[in-house]
């Protein structure tokens, strides 16, 4: 199984997808579109979503645009992405570190549907807490002790 996210800058998730690990990453990023894309957006990807094919599926149907880096097969498409990068691989590491979400000990899809789902519920809730508070978003350390 695959846990996939479409987050917003903030790290707040907007729509979250368990999928197997054989669905191609493509079609559940175009179903995660569906679920949680409004017009306008602006969706920052790696190079796994490589294809004129995909980009203009976010463009028609979302209004979306597509920013990813260049393969090496293709010409450098002049977008430096990398401190965008770096936030959303934060937030990945944010969501394994502190909630534990590669630890799960789920033994059912059931099981592990739950605990993730409590997990991401965690995490928004830390969000939320510090957004409340006027603190940065992903400043979790003294709440976990």
């Amino acid at each position: 199984m695959r846990l996939h996210l479409l987050g917003a800058p903030d790290g707040t998730i907007r729509s979250v997808i368990l999928a197997s690990a054989a669905q191609k990453e493509r079609d559940v990023a175009r179903r995660l579109f569906a679920i949680a894309l409004r017009g306008g957006e602006t969706i920052v990807c790696d190079k796994g979503y490589a294809g004129t094919e995909f980009a203009q599926h976010a463009a028609t149907h979302h209004d979306a645009i597509v920013l990813r880096p260049a393969r090496q097969s293709e010409h450098d498409n002049g977008l430096h992405l990398s401190g965008i990068r770096q936030r959303i691989e934060s937030i990945f590491w944010t969501l394994k570190d502190h909630p534990g979400l590669e630890a799960h000990r789920a033994r059912t899809l059931h099981g592990l549907r739950a605990r993730i789902a409590a997990k991401l519920l965690a995490y928004s809730a830390g969000i939320w807490l510090n957004w409340l508070t006027g603190r940065p978003t992903r400043t979790f350390a003294d709440l976990t002790t």
